[in-house]
């Protein structure tokens, strides 16, 4: 089942990640931020954007989340998203349907650009964002040190809706999150 991340959810997101850090170079991130640090983040993230998760009978399994792509006011319609699985987890179609129900949650908002970024060369990320209807839109070159070496990472987009003249205001996250628009859409997910 699919659905809003919770504070008590800081645990289980913390174990999904925490092998991810140390062994790869898929985040960037180098040191382990802690629960008390993932709880911070699920909390400050959900008053704005989705922070969903794959709940298998009480068992989170992955999460996935949208955040600011940029702090500028111009950048409100655009969001990065970020989704990651527990490792026995993985070749299930885990990824694709939360991810799936994370853009949706999106559109809701009135977001309407994703942004992807991916640690190059990345094949199963590459895989399932062209699988989900990204395109690349560039690479930057030796954008991170990680594990003993340089890595290139590369962004992709996907068009949720074609933007409006002028746009609507982005409905924060925490606006939608007990809505029966949001609750419909992550039921069918």
């Amino acid at each position: 089942m699919i659905r809003i991340a919770t504070e008590a959810d800081a645990a289980a997101c913390h174990a999904i990640y925490a092998p991810i850090i140390a062994s790869s170079a898929i985040t960037f991130e180098t040191d382990l931020p802690g629960e008390h640090v993932m709880l911070e983040r699920i909390r400050t993230r959900l008053a704005t954007h989705p922070w969903l998760v794959w709940d298998d009978h009480g068992d989170v399994l992955a999460y996935a989340y949208a955040g600011r792509f940029r702090e500028r006011a111009a950048y409100d319609w655009m969001a990065e998203t970020s989704i990651y699985v527990h490792e026995n987890a993985r070749r299930r179609g885990i990824a694709r349907r939360l991810y799936g129900a994370l853009l949706d949650a999106m559109r809701l908002q009135g977001i309407n650009q994703a942004v992807g970024v991916i640690t190059l060369p990345g094949e199963s990320s590459v895989a399932m964002h062209g699988a989900m209807g990204f395109t690349p839109a560039g690479i930057w070159p030796k954008a991170g040190y990680k594990l003993g070496q340089w890595w290139d990472v590369g962004v992709w987009v996907l068009f949720l809706s074609e933007p409006e003249t002028p746009p609507k205001p982005v409905v924060p996250f925490a606006g939608l999150a007990d809505s029966a628009e949001l609750a419909a859409l992550l039921a069918k997910a």
